[in-house]
């Protein structure tokens, strides 16, 4: 006998898509390790272990004892390591300790690490983890962000050729040395495209391990075609790695990595040393056409759990159901009740971020401290305004998906949608700000009622999670619409203010040109 779902039982449990490429239908389950002390994790150097327990960590999480299994144990690099995990669950360590483990040994320092990023915070933040543990092996970090001018950045990363201090030396002995002068460099991809490009002396040639990290934000945007670039450079060629000593003897020199065809493991036709590639995110794509850019070999997916996407354990997520027009007395009414702790508050778009920051504003005696955090700002205001939360001087901070990304802020406990995510995705790194490390949080999202069924149905997707219904009360809200009158009425103004020099502006500009101006500009076009 056929049994059939009925559509509330289909609304119930959507079934999971089968992933068209094989190796992603039987993940290795990452929840089915345990938490393991730091002194039991098998062949940890005594010096990163030290390192690791002077950093508060006692006991590494299931993520890092995978990955480490994979790539430290049996499994020692064999295979391309694909991890998809979720926000907070310690992806960054779990993929920097093996490589710190692996080039520990390394006798010639050049470059031999590379982790790209899709934004310099984030960047920023995976190299302080790395500043923390690569030191005390003897190896160096150094990062390519663009957070200093390029000349500062070449200063750290390329050393001054010996050519310059020896000028008798041969040039081709010159070319074949190494001339980086890091380790491991941690790089946002425009930044890294720059040096690739213009300056001399930077190289793949010796790249062992390549980490990309929020793997599908890093794949659905080009960024200057950066991924084929770094591949193609650390592709096998048939350049010549031999230099000549006396006629009719040829030495392979000593400082050379060659990538040649070979047989590794069964594997025809692979070069060897191959680059290593581990590749991460909270929701790692399955598009088979974006995952072939990668070029990964023999992959193994570590997966947390059965479902593609999971929100961390301890999370608690809540819903709230109001009318847009009094949106803003319902979040000023929450933060109230959550007392001045820790809140990032995310809008759908930069503007929208702007425009709730200027409105809150015009309120008066606020029993909380907020900012806004967004692209409009200049970096240096972003840094100082995130350094000012994370210490406590402000409790709430107001911006897009700029912040959604892997940016890790202690004891933050709530995250507010300010409007409803449009994919399961968002909602899950969104949320992934709060609950990390095996702490608890919570969520909270705004919703029109005509929303309610279509975020149900969305959550469905993570884990089968579920979502508390949360009310205001009403007399705190109507106690704040008199102030709210006043402070809409005062944005208008600002909006209104601010349009004008604008629009001034642009018919300045268009109107500033040279009456040949146009002509002439056809002209060179034709």
């Amino acid at each position: 006998m056929v049994s059939m779902k009925t559509k509330g039982q289909e609304d119930e449990a959507p079934e999971e898509r089968v992933p068209h490429l094989p190796w992603m239908r039987h993940p290795v389950d990452i929840d089915s390790f345990s938490g393991c002390p730091v002194t039991s994790l098998p062949r940890l150097d005594p010096r990163l272990a030290e390192v690791v327990q002077r950093m508060g960590i006692e006991s590494f999480f299931p993520v890092q004892v995978s990955t480490w299994l994979e790539t430290i144990g049996p499994g020692a690099f064999q295979r391309d390591i694909c991890i998809n995990s979720p926000t907070g669950s310690g992806k960054t360590l779990a993929y920097a300790l093996p490589i710190v483990q692996m080039l520990s040994t390394r006798k010639v320092r050049c470059l031999r690490a590379l982790v790209v990023l899709p934004t310099r915070d984030l960047a920023l933040q995976v190299k302080e983890v790395f500043d923390a543990i690569a030191p005390v092996v003897g190896l160096t970090v150094a990062s390519a962000v663009g957070q200093s001018s390029i000349a500062d950045e070449i200063s750290d990363l390329i050393k001054k050729s010996k050519q310059e201090l020896y000028p008798s030396l041969d040039d081709e002995y010159v070319e074949m040395e190494p001339q980086t002068k890091v380790d491991i460099l941690v790089a946002t991809p425009g930044r890294l495209m720059d040096h690739i490009n213009m300056t001399k002396g930077f190289s793949l040639e010796h790249l062992q391990y390549l980490v990309v990290d929020e793997t599908d934000r890093m794949l659905r945007e080009a960024y200057q075609s950066w991924l084929p670039t770094v591949i193609q450079f650390t592709r096998p060629t048939n350049q010549n790695h031999f230099r000549h000593d006396t006629p009719g003897r040829t030495l392979l020199h000593p400082l050379t990595t060659i990538r040649r065809s070979g047989v590794e493991r069964g594997f025809k036709g692979k070069c060897y040393p191959r680059l290593a590639k581990i590749v991460c995110s909270a929701t790692l794509t399955q598009d088979p056409s974006k995952l072939s850019q990668l070029e990964l070999h023999h992959p193994l997916l570590l997966n947390s759990g059965k479902k593609r996407y999971r929100i961390p354990t301890k999370l608690e997520s809540y819903k709230l159901i109001c009318t847009s027009n009094i949106k803003p007395l319902c979040l000023i009414v929450l933060l109230q009740e959550l007392r001045g702790e820790k809140c990032l508050v995310f809008t759908k778009s930069v503007d929208d971020s702007h425009r709730l920051s200027t409105l809150l504003g015009f309120f008066e005696d606020l029993p909380f401290k907020f900012s806004e955090f967004s692209s409009l700002q200049r970096e240096s205001t972003r840094r100082k305004t995130l350094a000012a939360f994370k210490e406590g001087k402000i409790d709430v901070l107001i911006g897009s998906d700029i912040m959604a990304r892997g940016i890790h802020i202690d004891g933050l406990r709530y995250v507010i949608n300010y409007e409803m995510p449009q994919y399961v995705k968002t909602y899950i790194h969104r949320a992934g700000r709060t609950a990390r490390a095996g702490e608890s949080g919570s969520c909270f999202t705004f919703l029109r009622k005509n929303e309610v069924k279509r975020f149900d149905k969305m959550l469905k997707k993570a884990d089968g999670s579920s979502c508390i219904l949360r009310s205001l009360p009403e007399e705190s809200i109507d106690s704040l619409r008199p102030v709210f009158e006043t402070a809409l009425e005062k944005l208008k103004d600002k909006l209104k203010g601010s349009a004008e020099p604008e629009a001034s502006k642009k018919s300045n500009k268009s109107g500033d040109k040279a009456p040949g101006a146009l002509k002439r500009k056809r002209g060179k076009q034709t």
